[in-house]
Parts: C-alpha cells; sequence; structure tokens
C-alpha cells in the first residue's frame, strides 16, 4: 500500500511540477502529527473520521487525508473543480457518479474521479470502508458540496 501511495503522489507532482524546477527539500510529515477530525455533518452522512496526511501548497497542488467510514457512513453529493483519486486502504464501499449506478469498491481499488463530476463515496451499509483521498486544488478550493445523500439515494436496490 504505501509503494502505491507514493507512486501515485510522486506521479501527480510530476503532473503539477511547472517548468522552472527548483531545488526543494524533501518534507515527511509524521503519522499522527495532525489530529483526527470528525466530519462536518454537513457534508457526511454517518460517523466519518478524516485524518490530514499532507496539506495542499503551492509546490505540491493537492492535499491527502486518510478517511475512514464506518458502516452507511458516506460523503454528501459533491464535485472536485479539479478532480480526485481514492486509494481504497481497507473494507468494502461504494462511489456512484450522478446518473450512473454505484459502483463497488474494495481494498486496493484506486478511483480517479475528474473534474466537476458530481458524485459521493462511502461505506456499504454492512462493512466499514477506508480510503486515502488525493484532492487536488483549483484556487485554492478542494471541493464544492451539496446536498447530503438520502437514504433513498443510498440503500441498495
Amino acid at each position: 500500500m504505501s509503494k502505491t501511495f507514493v507512486a501515485a503522489t510522486l506521479g501527480m507532482m510530476a503532473l503539477g511540477a511547472s517548468a522552472s524546477v527548483q531545488a526543494q527539500d524533501i518534507q515527511v510529515f509524521p503519522g499522527g502529527s495532525s489530529p483526527s477530525v470528525i466530519a462536518d455533518p454537513k457534508n457526511f452522512s454517518g460517523h466519518v473520521v478524516v485524518d490530514l496526511l499532507t496539506p495542499g501548497s503551492v509546490s505540491a497542488p493537492a492535499s491527502s487525508g486518510l478517511v475512514s467510514f464506518a458502516p452507511r457512513a458516506r460523503t454528501a453529493w459533491h464535485t472536485h473543480p479539479a478532480g480526485q483519486m481514492l486509494i481504497v486502504t481497507a473494507g468494502k464501499g461504494w462511489v456512484q457518479q450522478e446518473g450512473q449506478p454505484r459502483q463497488e469498491i474494495t481494498s486496493g481499488d484506486v478511483v480517479w474521479i475528474p473534474a466537476g463530476v458530481r458524485h459521493w463515496h462511502g461505506a456499504t451499509t454492512t462493512t466499514a470502508m477506508g480510503h486515502i483521498a488525493v484532492t487536488y486544488l483549483r484556487d485554492g478550493k478542494t471541493a464544492d458540496w451539496m446536498e447530503l445523500v438520502t437514504d433513498q439515494e443510498y440503500e441498495p436496490r
């Protein structure tokens, strides 16, 4: 898992690099150096914990976090102005693009969500799910949050 995350991070940093390369120091963000945060109930349903892994900055135009969803927990409908990559680290969950059937995601899966695609993601009704979210910034913004996913939208059909 760690190698996958490092490769994905290096790839996205190469994509975001400017034409002029400047020497920079390696930064280490120690695990657990940021306190865990209970996700905002305006943007999430159920019990969701977010652990910031790396903050977004001009030199790294993305932020990343480990997001842990209890069974039935999920995001609200939302979009990302510059896209998002999810790396599923544990359990089983769902991701759904508006107007499309939901897709099951499990540990080891990588999901790419293009810029501007309205979607939600979270755990299944019976299984928790964790993922690393790598969210790209545009004009300092990572997401546009919308309404909560209703139980009728969430429940398996």
